[in-house]
């Protein structure tokens, strides 16, 4: 029994460890391989950011599927987007600016997230022109054979340079682009109060007297930063790269990858890409149910993700097509995520335990709109899970309490066979038989709590709505570690003392052992997020409320067993 728990003990010492090894390598970029290699590697990727900057999407005939292509398209000698000038938008959510060149997507600001909680003025930035941290979303309408066309290099005009949502649920900003072919085409934004969620319309109106044939495009174009790690960040050992669905299943794109294996391409009709950045997406979901080609390809620092129609539509003169495209800008909330497209969830990665990670969360959520506290709902869902395993786990703890009042029996035969192992071994297992003891029984609450403690961190982790979510006191962020590390050691102190309300190891060593292990994993869960401590403090006082409790009664059943067996003996006296 004792080999059994320390190797319990060990294996649950070792699923920490790796669950702190993932946190500090979890979708950490490989080192990037030196330029000679990746010119060797990939020579048409190391194109300079001009030629990402001009390539298009490719039509070719008027009956041909579009096609996606790396070949620059001469750029016209417009204003450049530094120069062109921008229209500012803000929402109740958002603060964004939108190029006049292209009608692109070049700023965003989330009003309501500001990078650390220390520093509340200085907000998450996830669209940007800066060479750093460049993050656009561009987007355009190709004409095949020659037609008119406005891609996300010509100039657009708009009525007003500043928008901004009053006391209307609904923002609409448009933008126009005219040529002498007689076919106006305009670009229009939707934005809603409260969500993160963009509409993007593109309407082709054919005024002239032939055929129009064309079809839209959208795309981002993300900078690959490296990011500073450090073990009191948890957003630096998080993923930041592209993410495609292909209707099937999704996939994170690691920068590395794009280089060795080339250019993505895949075609869906329910698919879509975007751009991570830990609790943060960027995301263009066009319409389902409509066939388009993906691409997403590296150029230097860069990474561009590309979707365009498969089919080229036709506008006949005198008619109208509007292409229709989501985007999403803004933090992987799960419940907008659903409301646009169910896959959409799956950005937020729960890892391997998502079958209990993604209950948890609703769980969560559920007694947060009660509570109001995400710390307070941690403590409460701690309850409820131990409530549910409590009969399971009882069982296991009156055979713990059994073991303890069988101490001192344990002990003599310890000294009685001192010199003679196996039948040491022998006479404590027909021990355990004849008071009906299970000596693997202590390991049942150990790996009840395993996947519960892994799903915690996955969700920690991953979900946005907790993060710099504040507890009590000094714990002002859940998703962070505790900055004076006092639940660690309130946490060992408990482990400590749950220690001692279960019987201790017969081998001297594996006693020493269990004894070093409350401080081991005091010094492991010093850097784990403050809510994931937090779960594991409330878990194991339960515990010991439980054990004590569970000791109590077994020690009360066995002195009025043991003074029956006297009465007894004394009336057959």
């Amino acid at each position: 029994m004792d080999n059994q728990r320390l190797l319990i003990w060990a294996f649950f010492g070792l699923m920490a460890w790796m669950t702190y090894q993932t946190w500090q390598q979890d979708y950490a970029p490989r080192p990037a391989p030196v330029a000679a290699q990746q010119e060797q590697q990939s020579p048409e990727l190391s194109a300079p950011d001009a030629d990402v900057d001009g390539a298009l999407p490719e039509l070719g005939e008027p009956t041909a599927a579009p096609t996606l292509t790396d070949d620059a398209v001469a750029a016209p000698d417009a204003v450049t987007e530094s120069l062109a000038p921008s229209i500012s938008v803000k929402t109740d959510v958002l603060e964004l600016e939108i190029s006049t060149q292209g009608g692109t997507l070049q700023r965003a600001v989330l009003l309501n997230y500001p990078v650390a909680k220390d520093t509340p003025d200085t907000l998450v930035e996830l669209l940007s022109t800066n060479a750093d941290t460049t993050g656009l979303i561009e987007s355009g309408v190709r004409a095949s054979g020659g037609g008119a066309e406005a891609t996300h290099l010509d100039m657009f005009a708009s009525r007003q340079l500043s928008y901004e949502l009053d006391g209307d649920d609904e923002l609409i900003v448009p933008l126009t682009w005219t040529d002498d072919s007689g076919v106006p085409i305009e670009k229009r934004y939707r934005f809603r109060r409260g969500s993160y969620e963009i509409a993007l319309e593109q309407q082709v109106t054919n005024g002239g007297d032939a055929l129009w044939r064309g079809a839209e495009y959208v795309r981002i174009k993300r900078h690959f930063q490296e990011p500073e790690r450090s073990m009191f960040d948890v957003d630096s050992y998080s993923f930041a790269g592209p993410i495609i669905y292909n209707g099937e299943k999704s996939e994170k794109l690691a920068r590395d990858d794009l280089i060795e294996d080339g250019k993505v391409t895949y075609t869906t009709g329910q698919g879509w890409f975007g751009s991570i950045q830990h609790h943060f997406l960027s995301a263009v979901i066009p319409t389902p149910g409509v066939e388009h080609n993906y691409e997403v390809v590296v150029a230097g620092d860069n990474s561009v993700s590309s979707v365009i129609g498969r089919n080229i539509e036709t506008v006949a003169p005198g008619s109208s097509k509007t292409f229709a495209t989501t985007l999403f800008v803004g933090p992987k909330l799960q419940s907008q995520l659903e409301q646009i497209d169910k896959s959409l969830k799956l950005t937020v990665d729960y890892g391997w335990l998502t079958i209990i990670s993604q209950p948890l969360f609703w769980l969560l959520s559920k007694v947060f709109s009660f509570v109001g506290n995400w710390g307070l709902a941690i403590i409460v869902v701690t309850f409820l899970i131990k409530l549910a395993f409590y009969k399971l786990t009882e069982s296991s703890g009156r055979s713990m309490a059994k073991m303890r009042n069988l101490q001192p029996r344990m002990k003599a035969l310890q000294d009685r066979y001192k010199d003679d192992r196996q039948a040491l071994s022998q006479a404590m297992m027909d021990l355990y038989k004849r008071e009906k003891v299970n000596p693997a029984a202590g390991c049942l609450p150990i790996l009840i709590q395993m996947p519960f403690f892994l799903a915690f961190y996955w969700v920690l982790l991953e979900s946005v709505e907790m993060r710099q979510a504040p507890f009590a006191l000094w714990i002002t962020d859940l998703s962070t570690r505790d900055p004076y590390f006092i639940l660690p050691l309130i946490m060992g102190a408990a482990m400590f003392l749950q220690q001692k309300l279960n019987p201790a190891p017969a081998d001297p060593v594996q006693a020493k052992v269990m004894q070093i292990m409350p401080i081991m994993f005091t010094g492991f869960f010093a850097f784990f997020p403050s809510g994931l401590v937090l779960y594991w403090v409330t878990n194991t006082l339960l515990s010991i409320a439980q054990q004590w409790k569970i000791n109590t009664v077994v020690e009360a059943e066995a002195k009025a067993q043991k003074g029956g067996k006297k009465k007894k003996k004394d009336a057959d006296q």
